[in-house]
């Protein structure tokens, strides 16, 4: 799990609130496997890169870096860009991506069984420090989390625009029949016309305060019972798609939206959690390895909603494999070659 959100989307995708309760839930299997069976294997990254915009100079020449990530699609991606960043930086590469839950990687960066990977600022502020308020400035999340986390030996990089939260979409018919852009619009569009609203949701997301019950109230909508269908998630995005409920809760960045031509509701008043996908490394190993904070600085500028929506379809939608995918892109963008 992501962590909204959010991390959300799966190959198995969770959502805000599944992150959270997971994350802990998962905690008992999880954590004694980082020690354990759970990252105690991994294999070599070997991939045929020299430094792009990436890596020039090759200053991790020397480094042996483990890189790890979970297991829904969008992080393995993510942990293959890593990987692939300090390949071409020259450092030689463990592969342990792949695990599952967000307790387990997290515990092997902070124990330092793991030097990096992608996290998501809302999973950390929430599930690991133990918040139950989000901060609705994404930089200032960012800031809070990175704070945090000193004391626990893990160093977090600057963010990337890659947010993965809660959103609600719509097809692109009723997209011009009603001429939404963002949640507030809908709310207006909910007043002057209610039966044009209907939205299908998770159950979760049904009776979470960070879900709908909250989103509700922020933006002074009123949807009766009558015209909310919970569902599971993968049909809510056909439901949607279909047209069969005006608005469909999505996760911001999953490669569903782009295949099925979604459009996608701003959240004008930045009511959900900020998921912030950013580096988080093991303070020990960031101080042998300084370099790192510049190699993977291009990197994190090039992600964003847009990217990651992009690479997750060509996975879950197009049956690709996660590291071709994240390799075939980096050399598109000249990150290396």
């Amino acid at each position: 799990m992501r962590g909204p959100a959010p991390g959300r989307a799966l190959s198995v995708r969770s959502g805000p609130a599944v992150r959270s309760a997971l994350a802990v839930l998962s905690a008992l299997a999880l954590v004694s496997g980082v020690s354990g069976c759970g990252l105690s294997s991994g294999s070599p990254m070997a991939d045929d890169v020299s430094p792009g915009t990436i890596g020039q100079g090759r200053p991790l020449t020397g480094a042996r870096l483990t890189v790890t990530s979970k297991s829904f699609t969008e992080n393995l991606v993510l942990g293959a860009m890593t990987g692939i960043a300090f390949q071409a930086a020259g450092a030689e590469v463990v592969d342990r991506t792949g695990i599952q839950g967000s307790i387990g990687p997290r515990e092997a960066v902070r124990k330092g069984e793991a030097d990096a990977m992608y996290e998501y600022t809302g999973t950390a502020w929430i599930s690991y420090q133990g918040n139950s308020e989000p901060l609705p400035d994404a930089q200032a999340q960012w800031k809070a989390v990175r704070d945090a986390d000193l004391k626990n030996g893990v160093t977090w990089l600057p963010p990337s625009r890659l947010d993965n939260t809660y959103a609600l979409a719509m097809n692109r018919d009723l997209h011009k029949r009603y001429d939404t852009h963002n949640l507030s619009q809908v709310a207006a569009l909910g007043t002057a016309m209610p039966s044009a609203v209907t939205l299908c949701v998770e159950g979760e997301f049904a009776n979470r305060a960070d879900g709908l019950p909250g989103m509700l109230k922020a933006y002074g909508l009123k949807v009766p019972a009558s015209r909310i269908t919970q569902m599971d998630t993968g049909i809510i995005y056909t439901e949607a798609a279909k047209g069969r409920c005006t608005y469909g809760e999505v996760y911001t960045t999953d490669g569903r939206i782009a295949s099925m031509d979604l459009v996608v509701m701003a959240d004008d008043r930045t009511f959900f959690p900020h998921y912030n996908a950013a580096p988080e490394i093991n303070s020990k190993t960031l101080e042998k390895w300084p370099a790192i904070a510049d190699v993977l600085a291009p990197l994190t500028a090039k992600l964003d909603n847009e990217v990651a929506r992009t690479l997750n379809a060509r996975v879950d939608v197009d049956g690709e494999d996660p590291h071709q995918v994240a390799l075939e892109w980096m050399k598109e963008q000249g990150l290396v070659r």
